[in-house]
This record gives C-alpha cells, structure tokens and sequence, in this order.
C-alpha cells in the first residue's frame, strides 16, 4: 500500500514537472516565433500582418467616395486602428440605436433627433481623439527638440537624428517620426516628409519647429543653438497650456452641463407626467418648440465652448 502511495505520488511529480517544461517550452517558442516576425517583418522578407479586418466590402465602397477619403484621412490622424468601413457600420448602429433609445424613453418626435445626435458623437469622438493625439504629441516636442539638438551636436545628418527619435521616444511621436523615416527612406525630400507631418497634426509649436528645421537643411547651417532655443520656448508653452486648461475646465465643464440638464428636465417631465411628450409632440407647435429650444441649446453649446477656447 506504501508503495503504491509512493508510486502514485512519483507519476504526479514527474507529470507535473513535464507540464511545468511544456508550458515554458511553449512560451519560449511563441517569442521566439514572434521575435523571428518581427526581424522579418522589418526587413520586408514577409508582409506585416495586423487584424483581421471586418466589413471589407463595405470599407472599399466607403473608400471609393469622397467622404470616405476624407474620412479615411481623419482617421488616420487620431491613430486609431480602424477602418472607414467598420467606423461607418459602427456609426450606423449608434445612430440607429439612440434612434430606438430616443422613441422608447421621449417620443416617437426624439427618435431622428437622437439619430442626429448619434452622427454629431462620432464626429466628435474623432475630433476628440486627434485633438488627444496632437495634445501628446505636442506634449513631447519638447523631448523631440531635445533629441534633435544632441543628435545634430553629436555630427548625425538631420535624417538620422529623426530615425533616433523615432526609437526613443514613445507613441504618437515615435509612430510619427517613424513614418517620417520610412517616407525619408524611399525618397522623399525632408520639406515634404516633415510637411505632410505638420498636416496631419497641425499645431503652431510643430509648425515652427517643422519650420527651424526645413530653414537649416536648406540653409546648410547648424541647427544646435535654434533647437536649444525651441526647446526652452516649448518648455514655457507646455506650462502655459496646462494653466490656461485648468483654469476653463469650469467653463468646459457647463458647455456640456447645460445640454444635459435640459434633457434631464425632459425625461423628469415624462416621469412626472407619463405621455406629456406624446402630448406636446403632438402638435405642429409643439414639434417647432422643441425643435428651437434644441437650437439654442446646441447654440449656447458652441457659444461656450468657444469662450473656452483659446489659442496659446
């Protein structure tokens, strides 16, 4: 009976320290097999391979519009892995779905309106998401102006000193200068790889240093001292930035404040009273006020919002 104890107890052991080497066996193998695409991948031995893409049919159609280009171009600004198509299906299915959100919880007269608001929020979200990206990106031009002048001091060509760039510093402005780089790689002039970059991010801190930076390649001159200089100028604005935003979050803040509390009223009015939607919405009047009071609600909107804005 020991025995068998023993036996039983040395077959786990065994089994459990063959699971243990498998296991790290395959872990191994998956960064080799990763490490090995890499390599190749960047040599261009095999083509990148990213996700699986959904609605291709949809997003080559999208595409083969107008609206689509452009659209495709604004994605591609705010960084996000995805494809004119897919936005577009995935617009649609907020828009339909704040639609049936909008006649459920108001009235059947809310349900375009909602859908309206659906198109405006994926509009905005993309607007939201390249003003991050140029923020960040802005955010670390000081460091990219750092590394420019070090790399210039230290004899590297100007090309060089942005492919350096390219590896130390993180996303968006690592991936940024990396598409500098490969446009630099196939032939492109500096102007026009750096102006292409001003274009998808555009901003007056990158603009002047776009700027310094075609000036001296042409000019053939040193570019140390105007990039030390830069990079103090864009310490100062970074700082500058951050206290003018804390300090008009409160007006930010009831830009988005007011809208919602003119909904809220609607639904607490509905509460109080079920049906008085239907009831005002009934009417030709009716619909002409809510349609007007939504106005000058989307009007108050934009009205503070553009007190909050302001250029530095």
């Amino acid at each position: 009976m020991n025995n068998l104890a023993l036996l039983t107890i040395g077959v786990t052991l065994i089994c459990c320290t063959l699971g243990v080497m498998g296991v790290h066996a395959y872990s191994s193998g998956k960064d080799q097999q990763a490490a090995l695409v890499e390599r190749l991948s960047q040599t261009g031995q095999i083509p990148v391979v990213g996700r699986r893409r959904r609605f291709r049919g949809v997003d080559r159609r999208v595409r083969r519009t107008k609206l689509g280009k452009k659209l495709e171009l604004r994605i591609g600004a705010t960084g996000l892995d995805i494809t004119p198509g897919e936005f577009f299906i995935y617009m649609t299915a907020t828009v339909v779905g704040l639609w049936l959100i909008g006649q459920a919880m108001l009235a059947s007269f809310f349900g375009p309106i909602c859908g309206l608001l659906g198109i405006y929020v994926a509009v905005a979200f993309l607007n939201w998401q390249r003003q991050k990206r140029i923020e960040k990106f802005i955010n670390q031009l000081p460091d990219l102006s750092r590394i420019l002048a070090n790399a210039t001091q230290a004899g590297l060509a100007l090309r060089m000193a942005l492919s350096m760039a390219a590896d130390e510093l993180e996303a968006p402005a690592g991936e940024e200068l990396e598409k500098v780089a490969n446009q630099l790689a196939v032939g492109h002039s500096i102007d026009d790889a750096l102006g292409e970059l001003a274009d998808r991010l555009p901003s007056r801190e990158l603009v002047v240093l776009v700027t310094t930076l075609v000036l001296s390649n042409k000019a053939g001159g040193t570019v140390v001292g105007s990039l030390r200089n830069l990079t103090e100028t864009l310490e100062e604005r970074k700082e500058t930035r951050r206290e003018v935003r804390t300090q008009l979050s409160q007006v930010s803040m009831t830009a988005y404040a007011v809208p919602v509390i003119g909904v809220g009223s609607l639904l607490l009015i509905d509460n109080m009273q079920p049906g008085a939607l239907d009831k005002m919405t009934g009417s030709g009047i009716g619909q002409i006020c809510v349609i007007v009071a939504f106005a000058l609600y989307a009007v108050g909107f934009a009205i503070i919002r553009r007190f909050s804005k302001i250029d530095v």
